[in-house]
């Protein structure tokens, strides 16, 4: 019988936790960069190329590949043979290593998770509690599979009860092209067909944790049905031209998992989760002989990739830049950003309207007239950096805000990831501002850029207060330009166009 000491499960959750935070799995930085071979569109290929150098960086660095550093997902099987040395739930040992790990001075990672979701929605501080299944299996060892998954990305989950007639692969492709760009792609679809509701949807997040193979599955072919449909969904995903970012292109998956589970003859529930650009899981096993190990990679696992705005960028300067000069900015331009701009998220985006209402005006030090908004929430910063990992986060979260923020404060420019939605672009449009979008993925990258930051407002909001930075050509492209015209719009209509012609797919 096997012996499991409670420290070695927290600490080696914890240990799990930070390696994840700043190492790939080097299957996906190895399928990104098969994508990037092979890539014609050079807005894809910009947007991989940042995310290969972010996930050197990091490595590197030993920093986080995203601000948004995830909710914690474990997946543990418990040997029936396995006698406890503790004192703690094997959950509470589980939670307890999440602390350690996002708490960690050397590595700070972002706290995300809060209490009361329906209400005053606190942050917990430490990103507990994390999302246990337990299984009970035969044996002496416990195996675990730890993931992080960034909100972006966990918020286009789909879940739909089919019928049994329906085919699963015509919903798949319904269904991706509404999830945007949020999710960060390229990633990994993860599906889950059969059983119930929740199954499904445990199977699909559970498949994620498996190894990227499709391109082995590919070269030995087929066996069964379920590695039929990896194949089938990957190939006519891909063709749909969403591309790198929903930029437009040949890749937005690099794999397709699929796990299934007999269900009820009237039954066909199929759910869908994609990995985003920072995919972040790892297994291991404790066999009562202590912490688990984990084998740090060779810094010449990673590309060489080297990426720079070109001649062709436009410098901007955010503290002089005009409404007539915005004017003339098209969309697919590459801007490099200098000069100060604020932050500012969702709950501040609430808070700030809530207090424009009450007739109470903005704090001191905020004035967002003719400024830029930076949606984002950083890590903050460890030893001599001024800011922690800063990417964007998915702009569409604040749709419902951009009119009244528009409107109200005066903003000029905004500044995210993924797309606008319509009620967004017509905002836009109608106040004659603009929306940039950063590269989900590369927030190591993006920090590099900001050469001062501090809170400047909301500090009792966290990592979604509201925050001063001063940049030194950050890299952005424009997304929606202030005629409504959205690159997230053309990118793709053009991508898929090109695939599916006649004509050969020619490199711009």
């Amino acid at each position: 019988m096997t012996a499991i000491r409670q420290d070695d499960v927290i600490q080696s959750v914890a240990d799990a936790l930070q390696f994840i935070s700043y190492y790939h799995p080097l299957d996906y930085i190895q399928a990104v960069h098969r994508a990037y071979e092979k890539e014609e569109s050079q807005a894809a290929r910009d947007a991989m190329a940042q995310i290969l150098i972010n996930s050197r960086m990091c490595a590197e660095g030993k920093r986080p590949i995203c601000q948004d550093t995830g909710i914690v997902t474990v997946f543990v099987r418990v040997g029936m043979n396995i006698q406890w040395n503790g004192d703690m739930s094997l959950e509470d040992m589980i939670n307890e290593g999440v602390r350690r790990a996002y708490t960690h001075p050397d590595n700070v990672l972002r706290a995300s998770i809060l209490n009361d979701p329906a209400g005053a929605r606190k942050n917990t501080g430490d990103n507990t509690p994390a999302v246990i299944h337990t299984t009970v299996v035969p044996g002496d060892t416990l195996e675990f599979d730890v993931a992080a998954k960034g909100g972006g990305s966990e918020n286009k989950s789909k879940l739909a009860m089919l019928n049994p007639s329906d085919d699963i692969v015509e919903w798949v492709l319904k269904t991706v092209p509404t999830m945007g760009a949020g999710w960060c792609p390229p990633g990994m679809l993860g599906i889950g067909i059969g059983g119930t509701a929740e199954k499904a949807a445990v199977l699909a997040k559970e498949s994620l944790m498996d190894p990227i193979d499709i391109d082995e599955l590919r070269v030995r072919g087929p066996q069964n049905r379920i590695e039929e449909l990896r194949l089938e969904i990957m190939d006519k995903v891909n063709d749909l031209g969403i591309g790198a970012q929903g930029l437009g292109g040949l890749t937005t998956v690099v794999d397709v998992k699929i796990k299934d589970y007999p269900t009820h003859a009237a039954s066909l529930p199929v759910a869908m989760i994609p990995n985003c650009a920072a995919t972040r899981h790892i297994h291991f096993t404790l066999d009562g002989s202590g912490a688990a190990e984990f084998e740090q990679p060779k810094l010449e696992d990673w590309p060489e990739i080297t990426w720079d705005a070109g001649p062709t960028a436009r410098k901007v300067n955010l503290d002089t830049v005009t409404r007539e000069e915005i004017a003339d900015w098209k969309p697919g331009e590459t801007l490099l950003l200098s000069g100060i701009m604020l932050t500012g998220r969702d709950a501040a985006h609430k808070r700030i309207l809530q207090l424009l209402e009450s007739g109470e005006g903005l704090p001191d030090g905020v004035d967002l007239n003719n400024k830029f908004i930076y949606y984002v929430g950083p890590v903050d910063p460890v030893r001599d950096e001024v800011v922690g990992p800063a990417g964007p986060t998915t702009a569409t979260r604040m749709d419902k805000f951009t009119d009244a923020m528009l409107e109200k404060t005066g903003i000029m420019g905004m500044i995210g990831k993924a797309e606008r939605g319509q009620v967004a672009i017509d905002a836009i449009k109608k106040h004659k501002a603009v929306y940039l979008m950063a590269v989900g993925g590369a927030a190591y990258l993006v920090s590099k850029a900001i050469r001062k930051s501090k809170v400047i407002a909301f500090e009792d909001l966290g990592m979604e207060a509201i925050h001063e930075f001063v940049v030194d050509e950050m890299p952005v492209t424009v997304a929606v330009d202030v005629e409504g015209n959205s690159v997230h719009q053309t990118g793709p209509a053009e991508w898929f166009e090109k695939i599916h012609s006649a004509e050969p797919v020619t490199v711009k």
